[in-house]
């Protein structure tokens, strides 16, 4: 992967699919996703999860990738009637419909003639000059046309794909975190940690309350891209809880 450490560089997750809306089936790929493009220097700054609808998936991606460096999307590229994203791909950047030589030959290999029927077959069909991200796990290829990545919904599979995704992608810098707890409620530091937001403006700071133990607490979260700045702003923190612990 190359990294351009002067860039900051701003992706989507797209999550394409019925199930997911509906509840039937857990959304585990954003988590994933968010951490493994932030660990890059890829920092994820919208996730959109639509159904399978061919009008919505095409206007928003469109939307999505004339605003972010890359779009990830996830779902919707299997063998059946419902997986319309290569299509939905396809009219969004206006081009043809069709068969990837490359992909119907891998698929082809993979399942044997016999056994190669027409689901199956649809799995090659994808936007004309799209290139492929191998799949190591299922054979079934994801592929990318300009900045729109596109991977299968199935975890395992999905994650099987990093590796070769990796390879297509620029890093840029990257965004560090540190956090700080504390063990009082989230409202007795509220003003305090305002005031270091307002400080502090070139930083995200983040609370998150917690409850364990029969403990209310917070987690008090700082990302930035400074390193030397996270830490001015940690050092302040620190004392802030102190003194509120303490009090």
């Amino acid at each position: 992967m190359r990294v351009n450490k002067k860039s900051r560089i701003y992706a989507a997750i797209l999550i394409i699919g019925d199930e997911i809306l509906s509840g039937r089936t857990q959304d585990t790929n954003t988590c994933f996703l968010a951490k493994w493009l932030n660990e890059r220097g890829i920092q994820v700054k919208e996730v959109r999860v639509i159904p399978d609808i061919l009008k919505t998936i095409v206007e928003t991606l469109n939307v999505l990738r004339k605003k972010y460096s890359y779009v990830l999307t996830t779902g919707g590229i299997g063998p059946t009637h419902d997986d319309i994203t290569a299509l939905a791909i396809s009219k969004a950047f206006k081009v043809k419909y069709e068969y990837n030589k490359e992909a119907y030959q891998i698929l082809e290999k993979h399942y044997g003639q016999k056994n190669f029927n027409d689901p199956r077959k649809k799995m090659a069909k994808m936007p004309k000059g799209a290139k492929l991200i191998y799949n190591p796990s299922s054979a079934a290829p994801g592929f990318y046309m300009k900045n729109v990545f596109t991977l299968p919904g199935v975890p395992a599979i999905l994650k099987s794909m990093m590796y070769n995704l990796e390879q297509l992608l620029v890093g840029g810098q990257t965004m560090h975190s540190v956090t700080v707890t504390c063990s009082k409620p989230e409202s007795k530091i509220a003003k305090d940690f305002e005031f270091l937001q307002k400080k502090f403006k070139d930083l995200i700071l983040g609370s998150y309350p917690f409850f364990k133990d029969g403990k209310v607490g917070v987690a008090l979260v700082i990302r930035g891209y400074s390193l030397k700045r996270i830490n001015s702003c940690k050092l302040l923190l620190e004392k802030i809880v102190k003194k509120i612990q303490t009090a």
